[in-house]
């Protein structure tokens, strides 16, 4: 309502500014006129008092009023002592009007305006000759004033109507400006009652500020969305996926209390230890997981040399692959460089060369290697392992996922899932090219930095 009350005042001071403009401008035009028109008479009558003197400027003046062409003209003649040759006076003239005109008459100015009412004034032009008489012709201002008291009328019913236009148009652009406002607040309204965020603002194709912003809500809306998806997500795999690992924790503990030998104490402290370590490992495991899906894990983007990180990620695990036989190589350009998260890059290598390390038999080998190609790094980690099915390779991205072949050793089946929702969050992807008996390769393709 303010709003559109302020369109409103706004469009009638503007037409009443532009009313007024345009009535100083009719009025100067119409005076203007009025004394050209004066201007023109005085001249030719005076141009007939000198080529045929007064009695030729009396018949002149005679055939003009037999014409009515100076019904409303004051045309007065005096000779050298000021005396009364010829008078033609308008209606309306008084004794007053004639002292004023004589007074005049030995102005300075050309020009005498002698009052007559309130809104109209007598305009004299006075033209003197070298032998002392005086011509003088006033014409009254009352055509121009009933134009103006006209205008001035018209004037105000144009005030009504431009005054009712602006209330309506007023309300008229309120309402539709509205619009996206009142979508909004639908919209939030549905979601306040539903506690649900699929609700969105209805969008339209307006590049307005308002249209714009139902926009941005939208995006707002659909993000927190994703995040209230991720965490129900993120709780429900938490609940699901500590509920075995807490289960062993808990007897593990038990049979450590019921045991009277400290060595079987000290045994079962050692398993309930690795236990709560396990369920450390896959609380972290899965909010990064769920951190990197919702868009919401911090990454410290910055130049990364990737040689410097994948020899990071092989000695980590370097032990373990020369205990059991493993030849662990890498084979990377040294000019490769990449843009993203440092720690998060290592621990996606660190991820894969794990498995690779933990399914490959003695005696095989896991290898590194790198190769840029048409704006992109692609990183792959090989090994001569167990490898993978077809019906269980698209599965080993999911959660928790364990394939027959590999339950027999030992981890979270959270590893890979996390390894690709990072490269993503980094806007990459991961592949993977697999075959039972003959092991695996996971590339995981950055854009290069």
């Amino acid at each position: 309502m303010r709003l559109g009350l302020w369109y409103a005042a706004l469009f009638v001071v503007s037409a009443a500014a532009l009313t007024v403009f345009v009535y100083v401008l009719l009025a100067r035009a119409l005076e203007a006129r009025d004394h050209q028109v004066l201007e023109t008479l005085l001249s030719r009558y005076a141009a007939y008092y000198q080529q045929t003197g007064l009695p030729g400027l009396r018949r002149q003046l005679e055939v003009d009023a037999a014409e009515g062409r100076n019904e409303r003209l004051l045309i007065r003649v005096t000779d050298g002592t000021t005396a009364v040759v010829y008078s033609a006076e308008p209606p309306g003239w008084s004794d007053s009007d004639t002292l004023a005109l004589e007074r005049s008459r030995n102005g300075d100015s050309r020009w005498v305006r002698i009052p007559k009412t309130a809104d109209t004034v007598l305009e004299v032009g006075t033209v003197l000759f070298d032998n002392g008489v005086t011509l003088q012709v006033g014409r009254t201002s009352r055509a121009r004033a009933e134009v103006l008291d006209y205008f001035r009328a018209r004037a105000f019913e144009f005030g009504l109507a431009v005054a009712v236009i602006a209330i309506a148009g007023g309300v008229l652009i309120t309402y539709a400006g509205l619009a996206p406002l009142r979508s909004l607040e639908t919209t939030v309204r549905s979601i306040v009652e539903t506690g649900r965020f699929d609700a969105r603002v209805a969008a339209t194709a307006s590049r307005d500020p308002l249209a714009a912003l139902g926009g941005q809500i939208n995006v707002m809306l659909a993000r927190i969305e994703t995040l209230i998806s991720g965490m129900r997500g993120a709780l429900d795999n938490v609940a699901h996926d500590l509920r075995t690992p807490l289960t062993r924790f808990r007897n593990v503990a038990e049979q450590a209390l019921l045991a009277d030998d400290p060595a079987a104490m000290r045994d079962g402290l050692g398993r309930a230890l690795e236990e709560a370590d396990r369920v450390n490992a896959t609380l972290n495991a899965l909010i990064d997981i769920s951190e990197a899906e919702t868009g919401t894990m911090r990454l410290e983007s910055e130049p990364v040399n990737l040689t410097e990180v994948v020899n990071e990620a092989i000695s980590l695990h370097a032990d373990e692959a020369e205990e059991r036989g493993i030849a662990l190589e890498a084979s990377i350009p040294p000019s490769v460089v990449l843009t993203g998260d440092r720690t998060r890059l290592r621990q996606v290598l660190a991820n894969l060369i794990e498995n690779a390390v933990k399914y490959t038999n003695g005696g095989g080998r896991v290898t590194v290697t790198a190769e840029v190609a048409s704006g992109e790094v692609r990183i792959a980690v090989s090994d001569t392992g167990i490898g993978i099915s077809d019906a269980d390779a698209p599965h080993v991205w999911d959660r928790l996922f364990r394939a027959d072949a590999s339950r027999s050793v030992r981890g979270l089946g959270l590893g890979l899932s996390l390894v690709k929702a990072i490269v993503e969050a980094h806007h990459g992807r991961v592949e993977l090219t697999s075959a039972p008996g003959k092991g695996s390769t996971f590339t995981v393709v950055l854009p290069a930095g």
